[in-house]
């Protein structure tokens, strides 16, 4: 059965990250607007979504698809009648192993559909993560460690005498001369080592990859690697939208084509 795109219903595309909710809004398959909130606070006991998680202008009745990596935010999302949820069944990557994140699965989805297998996606969110696939759209693996943000927090909730630093603008000097510049020294610098790591075992693997990098500190983190003028700066693209490309092949697969459908 041929579906005519023009005539599919509106619907949010909603991921649950550990720290924010983010939103997007299609119509006729396009993502026409994203936005962040906070995370829902109580259980949702209408058939509409809260009006403050939405902007002015948006419908409050629309289906969610959902996926979340945070479980105490969708036992509160699961009361919506609408709600759609996401799971790894829904996703069409090989070789996906059970505690992969949903967040990262859609990601790197969204990322080869766009840009093409294989490719690398280098999140950079609370948590920093690196997820690869390669050109038979299987799971190659990836990693985890805290996000830039998260790093300056930890130093400042569990030392006596350093207060939490900003995220530096541009690339921190590497021998700083006061605390401060030590600090944002310390954890650019060594964050950006492990990016180019594992950027630079990757191309090796597959020289024909893109890199992808999303997430919100994911602009400041490509200045940073601009400014230290690597060699691989040419295969790096930039995308805060990979999750929701993935949600929409998602929906494409289950909705257009007939695939696993995914229920409320």
């Amino acid at each position: 059965m041929n579906i005519n795109i023009s005539n599919l219903s509106p619907y949010f595309a909603l991921i649950v990250g550990n720290s924010r909710l983010h939103w997007g809004y299609f119509k006729t398959d396009k993502l026409q607007i994203t936005w962040d909130t906070p995370h829902l606070s109580k259980p949702i006991t209408t058939n509409k979504l809260p009006k403050h998680l939405l902007l002015p202008q948006l419908p409050d009745d629309l289906p969610v698809y959902f996926a979340s990596v945070v479980f105490s935010q969708t036992q509160l999302w699961e009361t919506y009648p609408k709600i759609k949820i996401i799971t790894q069944v829904h996703i069409p990557l090989q070789k996906l192993y059970p505690t992969l994140g949903i967040d990262r699965a859609l990601a790197v989805l969204g990322a080869g559909k766009t840009y093409g297998f294989p490719c690398l996606v280098i999140d950079v969110g609370t948590a920093l993560t690196f997820t690869g696939v390669d050109g038979d759209q299987a799971l190659v693996g990836g990693a985890i460690l805290p996000g830039l943000r998260l790093q300056f927090k930890s130093l400042a909730n569990n030392t006596a005498a350093l207060s939490e630093e900003v995220l530096p603008m541009s690339l921190p000097i590497l021998w700083g001369t006061t605390t401060s510049e030590a600090i944002q020294s310390g954890i650019v610098h060594a964050i950006l080592a492990g990016i180019k790591t594992f950027i630079k075992d990757w191309l090796e693997k597959f020289s024909d990859s893109q890199v992808i990098i999303t997430g919100g500190d994911s602009q400041q983190v490509i200045t940073y690697l601009k400014d230290n003028n690597y060699d691989f700066l040419d295969k790096l693209k930039q995308d805060s939208n990979l999750v929701f490309w993935g949600t929409r092949e998602v929906f494409s697969l289950c909705i257009i084509n007939n695939g696993t459908k995914i229920k409320a």
